[in-house]
């Protein structure tokens, strides 16, 4: 059997993809796919969607704008038993030195802690998530100071 890495229910990701780094994400075993907390979805006529990710809610909240092609439709029901119709779109995740492909819900998250959500789909192959541990893949990396001129 392959071994597969041990990771904690919290772990840093990025989206190299969309030029992302270092989001929270949660790493939930009970939830199947993957949800990315997104503003001002906006369809364009050429199967692609525009939204801001949404990279944290505090005070000065940060967004980043993304265009990407949209991979289909879903209807999600969450935890509350509520039913929505949700856009998906596909981009790569690095967790740790394992890049993969996902596929995304874009959805308000603005009620949850995280601003990502990983399920099983994303999960399986790969990691095993130790439920009581938090960021085993290390600490917080420090951004590359930006060059002022």
């Amino acid at each position: 059997m392959e071994s597969r890495q041990v990771v904690g229910w919290r772990e840093r990701i990025d989206l190299p993809d969309w030029g992302i780094e270092q989001m929270t994400a949660k790493l939930d075993t009970g939830a199947r796919g993957a949800a990315l907390d997104v503003a001002g979805i906006e369809p364009l006529s050429d199967g692609r969607v525009r939204f801001q990710v949404i990279l944290d809610r505090g005070k000065g909240a940060r967004t980043h704008p993304v265009e990407a092609e949209i991979a289909g439709e879903t209807r999600v029901r969450s935890s509350n038993g509520i039913t929505q119709r949700r856009l998906r779109v596909r981009t790569r995740v690095r967790l740790g030195g394992m890049v993969q492909a996902v596929e995304f819900s874009l959805v308000s998250r603005k009620r949850m802690i995280h601003r990502v959500l990983l399920g099983r789909i994303f999960l399986s192959p790969a990691f095993l998530v130790d439920s009581g541990a938090r960021f085993t893949l290390g600490k917080r990396r420090r951004r590359k100071p930006s060059s002022a001129s």
